[in-house]
């Protein structure tokens, strides 16, 4: 018996159109830096890749970019036109970054309005290649990219990524009633870093606290998507360019990547569908 899995086009804000060549944008949002969002994306991204679905990320922290560096990316995109660019690809998925466009140690010194401008020309000059899913990797906040993200890019959910400590959810809860007043769907949570396992001893301790995510879940009726343990392998397999999901597979950190990128798939999956547009030839 062959099975074979058929992602819809899910409904974005009103007033907006989903894209020709992705069914589903998902933002992913924190509110704060340091809780591991980039990280999260990427393997959500790369779970989904290997359960077959076709998928890309777009880095949208202009100013910070890590997606190149996470996925061993490097060179430029080629320009087929001189107007589109082709994604880069790495271990299944197609990618995105204005630091691929840029020499690494360049800051981005720009004003509000051209970081916003530069993250639609990233997505709407990147020549995707009939994507399921576009995860876009947001940095941090609730400032200007987020507001043009909800105004001019058709996302079909979001996922909020925070850790356990209070001063973590309580930017989540901020990034979460953002998503809210801008129409954007949470599809639900992802708490980072909630459990550390000594690999010595095998003790278990919360080293960042407990239960922020599941009071966070009860406050705003969102489902938590998963629970990722606190992995030093995590943070060194994703600075070498081959994140854990592809590097260590069977780990149980990969696995709950997997636990999580499917709950995500399945909680879009409830959202209304519409039908998808045309796709227009950019040659």
């Amino acid at each position: 018996m062959e099975v074979r899995q058929r992602i819809a086009t899910h409904a974005v804000q009103p007033g907006l159109a989903p894209l020709a060549a992705v069914r589903n944008v998902i933002a992913v949002g924190s509110g704060k830096g340091g809780v591991g969002k980039s990280t999260v994306a990427v393997n959500l991204a790369l779970a989904l890749a290997r359960d077959g679905a076709r998928v890309g990320i777009l880095d949208a922290d202009i100013y910070g970019p890590s997606v190149p560096t996470m996925l061993g990316l490097s060179g430029r995109p080629d320009s087929p036109d001189g107007k589109s660019i082709e994604p880069l690809r790495a271990h299944g998925v197609q990618a995105m970054s204005i630091g691929l466009l840029v020499e690494q140690d360049t800051p981005m010194i720009w004003r509000g309005p051209m970081a916003t401008s530069a993250l639609t020309q990233l997505l709407n000059d990147t020549r995707w290649d009939d994507l399921d899913y576009l995860f876009i990797d947001l940095p941090p906040g609730t400032g200007d990219i987020q507001l043009t993200l909800a105004q001019k890019i058709p996302v079909a959910g979001a996922i909020v990524v925070t850790t356990p400590q209070d001063v973590a959810t309580l930017d989540a809860r901020k990034a979460v009633r953002m998503f809210e007043k801008v129409n954007v769907p949470v599809l639900g949570l992802v708490e980072n870093m909630a459990l550390y396992t000594c690999s010595n001893c095998g003790h278990e301790d919360h080293v960042f606290g407990s239960g922020g995510a599941e009071r966070l879940s009860a406050d705003y009726g969102l489902p938590v998507l998963g629970s990722l343990p606190l992995d030093r392998r995590v943070r060194e397999q994703g600075d070498a360019g081959s994140p854990v999901v592809v590097a260590a597979p069977e780990s149980a950190s990969a696995r709950a990547f997997v636990s999580a990128a499917r709950q995500a798939a399945v909680a879009l999956a409830r959202r209304p569908t519409v039908a998808r547009p045309l796709s227009v030839s950019l040659l």
